[in-house]
């Protein structure tokens, strides 16, 4: 599940760092931005609205009113620790020799934990599935479908009720894929109860039974959020050679790691969750970071099989350390198929076939999230969790009732295969030894009769026994169907009729289940959906090869439907996330067909081209529609449908001011009235000399100022000689950023503070605990590099001073997001429509 609107932060902090200055009346650019894009006058958006649901790549996301005010909940975490005093006397303190081989062996234990959790997901999930759906089947087979719905509905409306209760009434930001999630918090929002011990548990639980039961998802989803939490467990475990990991940087670094991790234990693509990781959740990288995740995606893929090459459904197979091709490579092709430069022409259909499709199905997930949200919304608190718990069941009636009774108004279909030669095509044909075009055994009967089989040569079988198409698609699990879809030197085994038939009511399931409360991703569904209508291209070709009556069998043999099931999953998957090398190297790793890797990076490309043309990326909707800041790695600010080159424009004309300033010592009533009467996350220290204007010295953050003002032996009276202090009186543990919200008891000290007069002749010397790296930039400074500097550094705040080094302003991440730079840099070309202050004429590219 991905679209979950469950998840719902806690009250914190506003992002912000200045005060806010009145707007101004001069809104005549916005406003006609804004009506262009669909907005209504009553501030709502209109169903096609550009910049909502509906919005290609290099539109900026627009938000409401609301939207902005819940946006600004979210407080943002530094990548680096603070440079303080206090930070540098821990880090004396701190091992450095074995700080590497610590970080090293605490990836390997990341990797196997994480492995493991995998190899125990899919055999829970095997389990329940094959309880299910072979009690099922012998009801089938007896023709007492009655029984067999009964039973199978009831088996799944139990287990997807507990998948969904755990999440709504226990934890509910362990609903959804999590990936949204992980991916905003490592870009730097601080996101509450993400990297809990009991989240993981939900989560885990969720995620089995709602795959487990036959819910249109997929594990692979909540295996990255469970990666990432065990990532941020143990690395931040209170023990010894954890102790050194304790600060922002490593956590994250060991969060992309599990992230990573769970990648590759769910796909078995080691270099595929190294890539996944960098390309979509990560947003700091370095080479020996490169090289730590991926020997931890090794351990993670290694543990996941071989624990898997031993025990099926946990059950002993004798075969532990013997890594069998269909165990650990997922959907293993059997047959390699030589590529022919005619084959991108249909990949190029399924590319553009990928896009379009992803961008709809997109589209239609976050419509029906924000029509459930919107609905849920005028319920009671209790009422509306009794229907979120419930919407999993009412679904589940749906998938049961279909799965089970819509096969029976399919016709049975007979065994084919090629006798003597490829283009000999029999029914009825079990399989011949010349030729390698068959039925899978594998198929489902449903209530087609079983048959029997004879041979009528040395070399060639018949049978007439029959199989039920769809049954075969939609029994068992996703994984099994993809199998079947993936399936070399079938190319009769599936028609028009049934493709076409399951294409759409799988695609429409999909999108539901992946706003419902559970614990739940669709990477599985997307490969099962573009397999579909792979297939469905491939078996065009086939038919269109038939009717031409070919004899140079050879050279057509790349018309595989198996082929393009695979293209065009990876295209649906591409188009989707649009995501690049990562799915490529998923993909390939996913089948072990390297031969394919040329035409799937083909389908990809132009999947990604379409899909952006219509919507964003799935995951960063995800993130709009939750509200979580996040800033990509270029900002893209268009206006009038033009491109604006930030270059030309200054962080002046963005920045937030007046700032309000803190002084190196500060008396305890100034602090204490700055935290009860502001929501600022940080404050800028400026020294102080004389008559000479203030000058910035660093910041502190508003975690690091709650903290000291709990410590009364801090305080000083106004003699105190403040050239002396000590810097163990805080750890740095304790002021650590990660720890957000308001610590207990403080409220009513800051209320005792500020009522009391002798606390405007007591000071607190923040010299030890001041950021003493803190990034700052003239106010002339490009825009641009402005964004590129705040982004790659990952900062929190960014302050702007003037030429005397006095602070004029302040930069957050609120400021850097799209649809403030386009309400911003609006007003600056409203005012300056012709020329810039340095008197170029205003250029857009």
């Amino acid at each position: 599940m991905d679209t979950n609107p469950e998840f719902s932060p806690q009250e914190q902090p506003r992002e912000g760092d200045v005060s806010e200055s009145p707007e101004d009346d001069d809104d005549a650019a916005v406003t006609t931005t804004i009506r262009e894009r669909g907005v209504k006058s009553s501030g709502t958006f209109s169903f096609l609205a550009t910049g909502r649901d509906f919005q290609p790549a290099d539109i900026s996301h627009q938000y409401t009113e609301q939207e902005k005010r819940f946006l600004g909940t979210f407080t943002s975490l530094d990548y680096l620790p603070s440079h303080s005093n206090v930070y540098k006397n821990w880090l004396k303190r701190q091992r450095s020799s074995r700080y590497q081989v610590h970080r090293w062996l605490l990836m390997g234990i990341i990797g196997f934990t994480v492995g493991f959790i995998g190899f125990v997901m899919h055999q829970l999930i095997e389990l329940i599935a094959d309880v299910k759906w072979t009690k099922a089947t012998e009801y089938i087979e007896s023709s007492d479908y009655v029984a067999a719905w009964g039973w199978s509905l009831a088996y799944s409306v139990l287990f997807v009720l507990v998948s969904s209760s755990t999440v709504v009434f226990l934890c509910p930001s362990a609903g959804g894929s999590g990936i949204p999630e992980v991916t905003g918090f490592l870009n730097g929002t601080h996101i509450p109860k993400m990297f809990s011990l009991k989240t993981m548990i939900v989560k885990f639980i969720s995620c089995v039974c709602a795959v487990g039961c036959n819910m249109p998802v997929g594990p692979e989803g909540p295996m990255i959020h469970l990666g990432a939490l065990v990532g941020a467990t143990l690395s931040q475990y209170n023990i010894r050679i954890c102790s050194q990991f304790h600060n922002p940087e490593d956590k994250r670094n060991f969060i992309s790691a599990g992230a990573a991790a769970g990648v590759a234990s769910a796909f078995g693509a080691p270099v595929g969750g190294l890539l996944f990781s960098m390309e979509e959740v990560s947003s700091f990288w370095t080479t020996t970071l490169s090289w730590q995740i991926f020997f931890c995606c090794m351990v993670s893929t290694f543990t996941t099989d071989l624990f898997n090459s031993a025990l099926t459904r946990f059950t002993y197979t004798g075969d532990f350390g013997y890594f069998k091709k269909e165990r650990y490579i997922l959907f293993s092709i059997a047959y390699g198929i030589n590529v022919n430069i005619l084959m991108f022409l249909p990949t190029l259909v399924i590319g553009v076939i990928g896009g379009m499709l992803g961008a709809l199905f997109t589209f239609i997930s976050l419509k029906l999230t924000r029509t459930r949200k919107r609905v849920l919304g005028h319920m009671k608190k209790f009422t509306a969790k009794i229907v979120k718990v419930l919407e999993p069941a009412f679904l589940m009636l749906v998938m049961t009732t279909v799965c089970l009774f819509a096969p029976a108004l399919f016709s049975c279909s007979q065994f084919t295969c090629a006798e003597g030669q490829p283009s000999n095509i029999r029914y009825s044909c079990k399989n011949d030894s010349r030729t390698d075009t068959h039925v899978e055994s594998s198929v489902a009967r449903y209530h087609c009769p079983r048959g029997s089989s004879w041979s009528v040569s040395n070399t060639t079988y018949y049978t007439n026994e029959t199989y039920n198409e769809v049954a075969t698609l939609l029994f068992w699990t996703g994984e099994d169907a993809v199998k079947h879809l993936f399936s070399r030197e079938t190319p009769f085994e599936f028609g028009y009729v049934s493709l076409c038939s399951v294409l759409p009511f799988y695609f429409l399931m999909v999108c539901w289940a992946s706003g419902t409360a559970v614990s739940a991703g669709i990477l599985v569904p997307m490969l099962f959906i573009g397999g579909l209508y792979g297939r469905t291209i491939g078996r065009v070709l086939i038919s269109i090869l038939v009717s031409s009556k070919s004899t140079d069998e050879g050279y057509w043999n790349w018309m595989d439907p198996g082929a393009f099931a695979l293209i065009g999953a990876a295209s649906f998957f591409g188009g989707v996330t649009r995501l690049t090398k990562a799915v490529t190297v998923i993909m390939i790793e996913l089948t072990n067909d390297v031969q394919f890797l040329l035409p799937i990076m083909v389908a990809i490309m132009v999947a990604k081209w379409i899909g952006d043309f219509f919507t964003h990326p799935h995951y960063h909707s995800l993130l709009e529609l939750k509200c979580i800041p996040f800033l990509p790695p270029e900002p893209q600010v268009v206006i009038d449908k033009k491109l604006i080159n930030l270059d030309l424009f200054k962080v002046s004309d963005v920045m937030s001011q007046p700032v309000i300033i803190v002084k190196e010592r500060e008396s305890v009533d100034v602090l204490a009235r700055l935290l009860r009467e502001t929501q600022h996350g940080g404050f800028p220290i400026v020294r102080t000399k004389g008559n000479v204007d203030s000058s910035f010295c660093g910041i502190i953050t508003r975690q690091e100022l709650n903290v000291l003002m709990l410590q009364e032996e801090l305080f000083e009276s106004t003699d105190a000689q403040n050239e002396l202090y000590d810097v163990t009186l805080i750890e740095y543990t304790e002021l650590r950023p990660d720890r957000a919200g308001q610590p207990p008891g403080l409220e009513e000290k800051l209320k005792a503070y500020v009522s009391n007069r002798q606390y405007t002749q007591l000071f607190v010397d923040l010299k030890p605990y001041i950021n003493q790296s803190a990034m700052c930039i003239p106010e002339r400074f490009s825009l641009y590099r402005t964004y590129i500097i705040f982004r790659s550094l990952g900062l929190r705040h960014l302050v702007v001073t003037d030429d005397k080094n006095s602070v004029v302003g302040m930069i957050t991440r609120k400021d850097l997001m799209d649809f403030n730079l386009v309400a911003k840099i609006s007003k600056v070309l409203n005012r300056e429509i012709q020329t810039l202050e340095i008197g170029v004429p205003l250029e857009v590219i």
